[in-house]
């Protein structure tokens, strides 16, 4: 084969001092050929289909959630960037699903990483996390993926983190990795929460503030709190405003629940704020889907259609996502986000309707030959799908 390779290069222009540069290469070079069968070793290090993790630690981080310490059943974790997520499988009662979450620990270490857990009302998965997950479980996950994160080259020198809720938890190991590896970075982090009871990583993120002079720390209570002397209300405009300065020259990043998403970007482009200096994150569809905009009138969440799937017909709430009613029918789907970013999740429509939540990312092929995000869509008849 190379007798043929080099006929054919000194037959075109520039042959002759092509190959002279591939002897010089091979003269001087490490030999890449013993390199062969190496590649697709090298990618699984990086970007690993699967991890085998340990829980090493349980410990509480505020009030309805905890963070768990998770080692590699290996012995490696594989490299990921402050912001990223894993998605943990579990098998519950027989349903085997999973749930993406925000790695909180920093980048800059990698004995181990930390997910942040907060209980939701109807939490399924949370529960579980919460009430019986104990060191010395071994979970399995998908490796580090998403978007969503700190990237010092593109982005501006100061960095606005508006969370809400759990939405926290990529900003905890932004802001670990920033501070503590000593990065020439400023840091305002408003925290939209009910009250500092239920404030994940409170007190680390006063520390640092009071530590570290590029980091601000701006908690914002919307409930009552007694003695509380802060910031109240909601991250609105002239919140924002009042603690950024100048709103102009910054990079905004924007985490949690939906309604808080969508409040925040709203109040940015009021600020003047240009899209393209606003990264944002959301965990999933709003847990009250029939609030969506655009939701069919007269379809309850409990009302119940069926799903078929291949040979299989199956019960599925209108208020559950396909993805959701599958995994309870024991169907497996490949999954990883569940925020409809992703595409993993994608079935074909064959026939009947589904609703869409936002944020699903449709591709044209998508659209064109009738796929959908499971993960994202809600049966609102009876549907008929190829996984």
């Amino acid at each position: 084969m190379a007798g043929i390779k080099e006929t054919l290069l000194s037959t075109v222009r520039n042959g002759k001092l092509i190959l002279s540069d591939i002897a010089a290469t091979r003269r001087n070079a490490n030999d890449i050929t013993v390199e062969k069968g190496r590649v697709q070793a090298t990618i699984d290090q990086l970007h690993p289909k699967r991890l085998s993790l340990v829980v090493e630690s349980v410990r509480e981080a505020a009030e309805g959630a905890k963070t768990i310490r998770l080692a590699s059943a290996t012995g490696y974790l594989p490299p990921f960037e402050a912001g990223q997520y894993i998605n943990v499988f579990v098998e519950i009662d027989g349903v085997r699903t999973s749930r993406p979450y925000s790695i909180s620990s920093s980048p800059r270490q990698r004995a181990y990483y930390e997910i942040t857990v907060a209980r939701i009302a109807t939490g399924f998965v949370s529960d579980y996390f919460l009430d019986r997950v104990k060191p010395g479980d071994r979970l399995e996950a998908n490796g580090p993926q998403g978007v969503f994160r700190f990237n010092p080259v593109f982005h501006r020198k100061k960095s606005v983190f508006l969370a809400g809720g759990s939405g926290i938890t990529p900003f905890l190991s932004m802001t670990r990795e920033i501070l503590e590896a000593g990065l020439d970075r400023e840091i305002v982090l408003i925290y939209g929460i009910r009250n500092t009871s239920v404030a994940i990583g409170h007190a680390e993120l006063e520390a640092f503030a009071a530590e570290y002079p590029n980091f601000r720390y701006v908690p914002v209570v919307s409930g009552e709190e007694k003695g509380w002397k802060g910031k109240t209300g909601f991250l609105n405009k002239e919140l924002i405003a009042e603690v950024v300065g100048d709103v102009k020259d910054c990079t905004y990043y924007v985490c949690g629940p939906q309604i808080m998403n969508d409040f925040c970007l709203a109040e940015l482009a009021a600020l003047g704020v240009p899209g393209k200096r606003i990264r944002r994150e959301m965990f999933g569809a709003r847990q009250d889907i029939v609030n969506e905009p655009g939701w069919p009138d007269g379809i309850a969440p409990d009302r119940v259609f069926k799903v078929k799937a291949g040979d299989r017909v199956i019960e599925a709430k209108a208020g559950d996502s396909l993805l959701t009613s599958l995994e309870k029918a024991g169907l497996r789907v490949n999954v990883c986000c569940r925020s409809g970013e992703c595409s993993l999740c994608r079935v074909k429509l064959v026939s009947g309707t589904v609703f869409t939540a936002r944020g699903a990312l449709m591709r044209f092929a998508d659209e064109k030959f009738g796929y959908i995000h499971s993960c994202k869509s809600y049966p609102v008849s009876d549907v008929e799908i190829i996984l």
